[in-house]
């Protein structure tokens, strides 16, 4: 209840404001800028009620805009009708270009600094927020981003020191969650979205429309000048009796002010993930990549006859181009409207040429439809054959030669990425389910939806929070107790799916008899470390043997919970080409068989993106 008295009173306040406000009338400053009028101000007069930001048209030739009282000037370069200006501050620019590698500047970050977001400001392209702390040892730490000579800066808040946020414009194409020097920029346009479609102000008796100021306060333009709020000129009884409805309107409308509010930021939240993915398609996307539009998706489909899969993302549905080839049509579900998964699979694969990795053919992005199209793959997903008891082709009926030589793809896909690209991309969700097969079973690499690239120099990577697919997750992207988050984690979600393969089960698996064999990876060493006979089935003969012990003696390697006893990629190629008596016991994983109790088993295909 004091919330919303304290809310009411605020809007009773600035009601009072509004009604007796003299007119605060627009002003000229050059032919670029045009004219001043509210929500900006010019500095004279500077009354809080004529608008949020103040201008400086002193200098007709330079001139200059306050997003913060007693803030730093920005250089102003235009305006666009009433409610945009585009920022262009070529000194700022020349001091962020001195920004390398680690190092930060305070007084840069502070003029650099934004005003936080509102429901009716943003910024384009988007804002990076870094956490500016106090600089206690130790200065590096997880999500460290930068240091400078006072202040320690973090892209995660850091709950034991004292810090605070601040938000910083960068360039398209960066992530908006990792420091990064050479994606700050002092040019950059503010957005206020308080305007009709005609250009016209959205204010008027709440909760028609309504505005906020920089802290959240209700706000309108003033009036006309020689016009009172009203326009109106009423005498004492009048002015009482109107504040008295005011009140009781304030009152009811509490409610309707606030769902508004979310309505009005989910709608300019949603403009500004949309113009964030066309400036990503606009200055990144190859041009041998050919964009679809939504009918031409649902022609393709033949209006999504055939579907092939489903997943956390959305669904896959069999299509044809117009030559005659069969693709894979992998629609987004509208609930992921942020657009990060879209860019980061486009991304990722753009980046990418390899005969493990599954090729891009197109993609379709229209308001909220999105849709990438991919070369189809005939036997699909590798999860039916390993999984799947219905499947006539399960329990290793592709043999334990396809199922090495499937294993060797999928790792020279993962070399590929980890080494063989101009940038480092790490998957962070390798499992049966994203490995698809072609006609001959290649095995092919699918879903960048949650990669991430990094600079091939880099060899532990920032992360705000973990991505990937319960039990396949390495330990370090859940717990950074395990050790920090890179290449190896990849290796981890790579051993996890080769002891499936080799096992032709999940790895925990509650209804076996036997309570030692609930968690496989568990039970097999104990198995090897004994001697005794690994107990597979479908192993025929003296070959097979030797290659399911290969490929358990090399998933044991893998999943080691120190990332620091995990093998490279590269060395696990190294493994599987090898002969088997090359190969050393691993340390036994630190994980065991759970007990045997009711669990929940979470689908393969379901994907967990913040745990």
């Amino acid at each position: 209840m004091a919330t919303v008295a304290v809310f009411i009173f605020s809007v009773f306040t600035h009601l009072l404001l509004l009604y007796s406000a003299e007119s605060c009338p627009p002003s000229f400053c050059n032919e670029t800028v045009a004219r001043i009028s509210f929500p900006f101000k010019n500095t004279t007069p500077s009354r809080p009620e004529c608008g949020f930001y103040t201008l400086d048209c002193s200098d007709h030739l330079k001139p200059k805009i306050q997003l913060k009282d007693g803030g730093y000037w920005f250089q102003l370069e235009s305006t666009y009708r009433s409610d945009s200006v585009f920022i262009n501050d070529g000194r700022l620019q020349e001091r962020i270009g001195r920004l390398k590698g680690d190092t930060c500047d305070d007084d840069v970050f502070n003029d650099l600094s934004l005003p936080g977001p509102t429901p009716i400001f943003y910024t384009h392209p988007h804002n990076l927020t870094l956490f500016k702390c106090n600089k206690t040892p130790p200065y590096k730490g997880p999500n460290y981003a930068c240091t400078s000579v006072n202040h320690i800066y973090y892209n995660v808040s850091n709950p034991s020191l004292n810090c605070s946020a601040i938000q910083i414009p960068i360039r398209p194409g960066f992530p908006s969650n990792v420091y990064n020097a050479s994606a700050l920029t002092a040019k950059f346009s503010l957005h206020f979205n308080c305007l009709d479609d005609h250009g016209e102000w959205k204010c008027g008796p709440p909760p028609q429309s309504i505005c906020w100021n920089q802290t959240g306060e209700f706000i309108c333009p003033p009036t006309p000048e020689g016009n009172h709020h009203l326009g109106l000129k009423l005498g004492l009884g009048d002015q009482i009796s109107i504040l008295k409805l005011g009140l009781a309107g304030a009152v009811a409308g509490v409610v309707a002010l606030a769902v508004i509010s979310c309505l009005i930021f989910w709608k300019k939240k949603k403009r500004q993930d949309h113009l964030n993915v066309e400036a990503f398609l606009r200055n990144y996307w190859p041009l041998h990549v050919k964009r679809y539009s939504y009918s031409d998706v649902r022609k393709m489909t033949n209006s999504f006859k055939k579907k092939l899969g489903q997943g956390g993302y959305g669904g896959v549905y069999k299509g044809e181009l117009k030559d005659g080839r069969l693709v894979a049509v992998k629609v987004l579900n509208r609930s992921k409207g942020n657009g990060e998964e879209f860019m980061n699979e486009v991304a990722a694969i753009s980046r990418t040429s390899h005969v493990n990795i599954v090729s891009l053919l197109g993609f379709c992005f229209e308001g909220s439809k999105r849709a990438l199209i991919y070369e189809f793959m005939p036997n699909g997903s590798l999860e039916k054959f390993i999984f799947d008891a219905n499947n006539p082709r399960k329990d290793h009926n592709l043999g334990w030669e396809a199922l090495e030589q499937i294993s060797l793809g999928i790792a020279r896909g993962l070399e590929y990425l980890h080494r063989g690209c101009n940038t480092r991309i790490l998957h962070f969700d390798i499992k049966p389910h994203n490995i698809l097969l072609d006609e001959n079973f290649l095995p092919k690499i699918s879903d960048f939806g949650l990669a991430k690239i990094c600079d091939r120099k880099e060899s532990i990577v920032s992360m705000l929070y973990a991505r990937g697919t319960a039990g396949y997750i390495a330990p370090e992207v859940f717990c950074r107790n395990f050790g920090g988050v890179s290449h190896k984690s990849d290796v981890y979600s790579y051993g996890m799916m080769l002891s499936e393969m080799a096992g032709g089960r999940r790895n925990i698996n509650v209804e076996v008899e036997d309570t030692s064999e609930i968690y496989f990876p568990h039970w097999i060493y104990n198995r090897l470390e004994m001697d005794q006979e690994l107990g597979l089935q479908s192993i025929m003969n003296e070959e097979d043997k030797v290659r399911a012990r290969k490929l358990i003696i090399v998933s044991l390697w893998c999943i080691q919970t120190d990332p620091s006893n995990r093998p490279a990629i590269r060395e696990v190629i190294e493994m599987l080409e090898g002969s088997v008596e090359s190969l050393q016991m691993p340390p036994k994983p630190y994980l065991s068989s759970p007990p045997k109790s009711p669990v929940v088993v979470l689908d393969s295909s379901t994907t967990l993106v913040s745990i």
